[in-house]
């Protein structure tokens, strides 16, 4: 049995070292000794596995011989200070700390954290609270126990919001679908109330700022840019101006019929007509428009403005800049070949209660509330074929294309009329005009590192100064440079809004029907294409990895 007195501190007091006679002592076990290893003076030493190992095989080796009675010593335990252990995450922000308990060595100081912390970069969104309260537990550990804690967070960059424009008053097309309540609280749908008019110093639109964002940090200090919000120009059209007190702020200067533009409003003045027919004639106006009862076969109206018409649109053509809104039926007939006899032309929405063998195109949207009948539409927004309740809406035969989706209440008929409808067709646009981002940005980048470079060759200023030549000239560096900043910063904002649109397409866009397709619906979304051959449930299509996908859980 090996004795106490056989282990003993090495002269510099960091080991523990047993020293025996292998003939005296031999043979022994490793057992033994590390029984000598719980003594009250060792037993916070870490053992050294190996030594100890070769401490049995070497005693035990010359026990039976003459060489055994030479003094052998072998370091078995040492002393170990506390590890500090330091990991970040891959994006760098999160820091997490473990704390390995000494054995018999040196604990940990607040100290060494921090010198820890600045050896590895560590310094920001460092939390003292935890750090301090893992030191606490550390000394409650037993030797070789770890304690492990996220310690420092870095702050993720907040980009920008966009610029917002809110319409503080109703447009002429709103008044389709919000008919005036009779006293008895039911509706008459042929009162559709009074024209939308405002009056000089009306407050039309209002302008939300974008706002820059805040710039964010790793935990390693390295700054995260934000990326500023997209901005939104509001401009002031006839008959508005900017508030001198409030830029964000657009005012109406005269009385008149309120229409948008593709950046503000505008006030045009109003062509009341009560018909127009062969009596009246052809109309063109510099304004907007109202007609009061029907536009006639054979008619042409053209506005600068809003075509409003409370009654029908019979074999017509219709052109305006903003909206056309019918309050009855647009109605047509077929021509030679594929021409229908009636055509509206907008650059706003169109909106119709019913609509049949018409022509529609639209920048905007198209809102017919209750038939769309074999006609062509040609939607750069949307379609929408339904009243407001969603129970009634009937998109038959003809063609439908809308380039941001299609919604209706049905598509199709149980005739099976052929109908044929498209959307998202321009995503090989959309990446061609993403490349160009990708490329102008990088020219910009190249253009704005040459200018920083040109501007630190300079020579100190007060070489410089005095020189009103070279003055202008940093002058027009920096403007140079900061052009070039606000550019880029705008080509960065307008690939990442059209990268998200890219990457999203085609769960932005897509087909819906409330209630049904029936079959003999050709569906074109994107490259994806298919005629159904059965009646479908209430669904949206979407194309899914190039080919349609029903899903009739989606169901808004």
């Amino acid at each position: 049995m090996l004795t106490p007195d056989l282990l003993h501190f090495s002269s510099d007091n960091l080991f523990a070292e047993l020293t025996l006679v292998p003939t005296t002592h031999g043979p022994v076990s490793e057992k033994e000794i590390l029984q000598l290893l719980t003594l009250p003076e060792f037993n916070t030493l870490f053992p050294i596995d190996f030594s100890i190992k070769k401490a049995v095989k070497d005693i035990n080796a010359l026990a039976a011989q003459d060489e055994g009675k030479t003094k052998q010593s072998f370091k078995i335990a040492e002393r170990r200070d506390a590890q500090i252990i330091l990991e970040t995450s891959n994006d760098k922000m999160q820091a997490t700390m473990t704390i390995v308990a000494a054995w018999g060595g040196r604990t940990v100081q607040l100290p060494d954290v921090l010198h820890h912390l600045k050896k590895e970069g560590i310094s920001m969104g460092l939390s003292r609270l935890k750090i301090e309260a893992m030191l606490k537990k550390v000394q409650v550990l037993k030797p070789g126990e770890s304690v492990s804690s996220v310690i420092a967070h870095g702050k993720a960059a907040v980009n920008g919001t966009h610029a917002k424009i809110e319409r503080k008053v109703p447009l002429a097309r709103e008044r389709l679908l919000h008919p005036q309540e009779r006293e008895d609280g039911t509706v008459d749908m042929r009162n559709l109330g009074s024209v939308v008019m405002v009056a000089p110093n009306d407050l039309l639109m209002v302008k939300i700022p974008a706002t820059e964002g805040s710039k964010g940090y790793t935990v390693l200090g390295e700054v995260l840019p934000a990326t500023a919000g997209k901005d939104l120009p509001l401009m002031a059209g006839d008959g508005t101006h900017l508030d001198p007190a409030d830029p964000n702020k657009l005012i109406a200067t005269v009385a008149g019929q309120p229409v948008e533009t593709g950046s503000g409003m505008q006030v045009d003045d109003v062509l009341q007509i009560k018909n127009v027919d062969v009596g009246y004639g052809n109309v063109e106006f510099k304004g907007s428009i109202l007609i009061s009862g029907d536009v006639c076969e054979g008619m042409q109206v053209r506005s600068s403005g809003d075509i409003t018409v409370m009654g029908f649109v019979e074999s017509a053509v219709l052109e305006a800049e903003g909206d056309i809104t019918v309050s009855k039926g647009v109605l047509g007939r077929q021509l030679g070949g594929n021409e229908l006899s009636t055509k509206l032309i907008a650059q706003g929405q169109i909106s119709a209660q019913f609509v049949q063998y018409s022509d529609l195109k639209s920048h905007s949207n198209i809102l017919v509330t209750k038939q769309l009948l074999h006609s062509k539409s040609d939607a750069q927004g949307t379609i929408t074929v339904s009243d407001t309740s969603g129970r009634r809406g009937d998109l038959i035969g003809g063609t439908a294309y809308a380039e941001k989706g299609i919604c209706a209440v049905t598509i199709g008929a149980t005739a099976d009329t052929k109908t044929d409808v498209y959307c998202a067709m321009k995503l090989d646009e959309l990446k061609q005009h993403l490349k160009e981002l990708d490329e102008g940005g990088r020219n910009l980048t190249v253009a704005k590192l040459d200018t920083e470079a040109r501007l630190r060759r300079l020579p100190p200023k007060e070489e410089w100064q005095n020189d009103s030549v070279m003055v202008d000239q940093v002058k027009m560096m920096l403007a140079e440079k900061h052009r070039i900043e606000e550019e880029l910063n705008r080509e960065l904002t307008e690939k990442d809004l059209l990268a998200k649109e890219v990457e999203g397409y085609y769960d932005f866009y897509f087909i819906e029907a409330k209630k049904h397709i029936y079959s003999n619906v050709e569906i074109h979304i994107g490259s994806a294409t298919q005629r159904t051959q059965r009646e479908h449930g209430p669904c949206q299509v979407h194309n899914l990895h190039g080919e349609l996908n029903f899903d009739y859980g989606n169901k808004k």
